[in-house]
């Protein structure tokens, strides 16, 4: 079973609220989740202008440990908590010697 770790969408029009959460992959966007691992509000409060965020990192690890993989949008937070390293700007890309060859 393919576990991936991404956001649940919960709130009310225009006020959106997402859950963490990790769950089937096949699984649809707002089915039941195998755990919730977190929240996330993108709307920032008025009174002190953050974004919240919730997290249990203790079980996020250990979904991570186990292969869960995060969605891009999840993946980006857990970045920003130093849950995971930060993805390369410009990933190296390995040519083949045909194609070098081929160019001169």
């Amino acid at each position: 079973m393919a576990v991936r770790i991404r956001f649940a969408l919960h709130g009310l029009r225009r006020r959106p609220m997402f859950h963490i959460v990790a769950m089937n992959a096949r699984s649809k966007r707002d089915g039941k989740p195998l755990e919730m691992l977190g929240t996330y509000n993108p709307k920032p409060d008025l009174n002190e202008k953050t974004k919240q965020i919730t997290l249990n990192f203790e079980r996020t690890k250990y979904w991570l440990g186990v292969g869960a993989q995060p969605s891009d949008g999840v993946r980006f937070l857990l970045e920003r908590a130093g849950l995971l390293p930060p993805r390369p700007l410009f990933p190296k890309v390995e040519r083949s010697p045909l194609a070098t060859e081929q160019k001169n």
